[in-house]
């Protein structure tokens, strides 16, 4: 009989025999520097408040409407991916992530700020999820060491700002930063992207049953594991909710220095006798970019060595340090404050890249596609929480008198605290229960397990 995750039904199109699974990587890069765009959508911000008279808030809700739906349609369309494959799930994305950029092109050229966002927000932002979430699951099954197969895709989308950002700026040098040059910015953007990511579209294969070994040359079974756990059955776990709390934790942690970078450094040496500059405070976000994107194949390479747990536990546990030796003496050495940052921003990078490993590990491959996307909802929390922690109470330190460092010092605090707490998540974090496991239709015969192995493995879990 027939079910619905047979790879014929559900995978989209098969790997023919000999097709290199090198070409799977380029693919999901195409889609992930595309979508990365949308760390870049700061530059849009001056022109959109000069040239439609927008305030810094309204100015800022298409992006924060697209993070909101990105950790939805990832949710939500999980289930979708895994059912209709990767081709169908990237055919979707590059629909809605172009049509966005189109809809926020005509609301630019008719001044109507809801169509930009409606556009980019809400149907650019489900083209992120739907983008994010469809190259990872695809690599998972076809490398079985995935660390670094999809910290190489995870990496465009940090890498895809510093092109988007030079790229933009180019355009509204060029076209104008009113509503007319605003439009045709978002229009060259949408057909842009729409032709980059068709080569992803194109390229996209599932594995077959047997694939080729690049390195013997014997014909060997696709990476996917002899059981899994269904998506329903994941988020009943322990284990799911303890690794929400882990990424939701570092992704606040990272966001909350990525968002006020600029304005961060230069408070913290505005009273010392060498204050940063405005060209300064770019470059050192530029060079926090760098880091984000360089963490993210970096650590999640290193994970395959050390293991996921343990690599979190670096995450976490030396974020916390990096965090408590900025808040104590950061405004007291400018390298001690940029090297604490830079390594921040990478295991901001590294815990994206290295999440859908874990969720591999402890999950399976059997529709780890749609737990990622489950999962991603941290992501839309913590987009939410850290800037409003850093910036309520820079705010409020403000309005008391203080400035300088004395912006930052609780927010600083705070963020340790919620990096220990993510610690502590990932302490928790034990096998599976083989009681949630199922055997996917498509997977190669687990290898039996001695007795005495199994009961251990049924006392961890528990």
């Amino acid at each position: 009989m027939t079910t619905p995750s047979t790879p014929a039904r559900r995978g989209g199109p098969v790997a023919p025999p000999g097709w290199s699974r090198w070409l799977v990587p380029p693919a999901a890069l195409s889609i992930h520097l595309s979508i990365g765009q949308a760390y870049a959508w700061s530059v849009f911000k001056p022109a959109l408040e000069s040239g439609l008279d927008l305030t810094g808030t309204q100015s800022a809700l298409p992006f924060q409407l697209a993070i909101v739906m990105l950790g939805l349609s990832a949710a939500f369309g999980g289930t979708l991916v895994e059912r209709n494959g990767p081709r169908w799930a990237m055919t979707v994305s590059l629909l809605c992530f172009s049509s966005g950029f189109l809809i926020s092109a005509l609301g630019a050229a008719t001044s109507q700020y809801w169509l930009i966002v409606f556009g980019y927000g809400f149907v650019g932002g489900i083209g992120l999820g739907i983008g994010y979430i469809s190259p990872v699951s695809t690599l998972m099954k076809w490398f079985p060491r995935p660390g670094m197969a999809t910290g190489i895709a995870i990496m465009g989308f940090g890498g895809g700002a510093l092109i988007a950002s030079p790229w933009s700026a180019a355009m509204l040098d060029s076209f104008g930063s009113d509503s007319r040059g605003i439009a045709l910015a978002f229009l060259v953007h949408g057909l842009a992207y729409a032709v980059f990511m068709s080569l992803g579209v194109l390229l996209i294969r599932t594995p077959a049953a047997r694939v080729k070994d690049e390195e013997s040359g014997e014909s060997a079974r696709v990476p996917v594991t002899g059981h899994g756990v269904s998506a329903r059955s994941a988020l009943r776990t322990p284990q799911f909710w303890c690794l929400w709390v882990v990424l939701c934790m570092n992704v606040t942690a990272g966001i909350g220095i990525l968002e006020k970078a600029a304005p961060m450094i230069s408070d913290f040496f505005a009273e010392t006798d060498t204050p940063v500059s405005v060209a300064a405070a770019a470059g050192f976000v530029a060079l926090l970019s760098a880091a984000n994107m360089a963490g993210r194949i970096g650590w999640s390479s290193t994970s395959d060595l050390i293991g996921r747990k343990n690599i979190y536990r670096v995450y976490l546990g030396v974020g916390a340090v990096m965090y408590l030796l900025i808040s104590q003496f950061g405004d007291a050495s400018k390298p001690l404050f940029i090297l604490c940052a830079l390594v921040l921003l990478s295991f901001y990078g590294g815990g994206f890249a290295t999440i859908p490993a874990y969720l591999k590990d402890l999950f399976g491959t059997y529709q780890v596609g749609a737990i990622h996307g489950r999962l991603l909802t941290a992501w839309s929390t913590a987009g939410v929480l850290g800037p409003l922690i850093v910036n309520q109470i820079a705010d409020r330190q403000a309005a008391a008198g203080h400035s300088g460092p004395e912006l930052y010092g609780l927010s600083l605090t705070v963020m340790t605290g919620l990096l220990v707490v993510g610690f502590i998540a990932n302490e928790l974090v034990r096998p599976v229960h083989p009681r949630h496991h199922v055997t996917p239709p498509d997977a190669a015969p687990a290898a039996p397990v001695p007795a005495h192995k199994e009961a251990a493995a049924h006392d961890d879990a528990r």
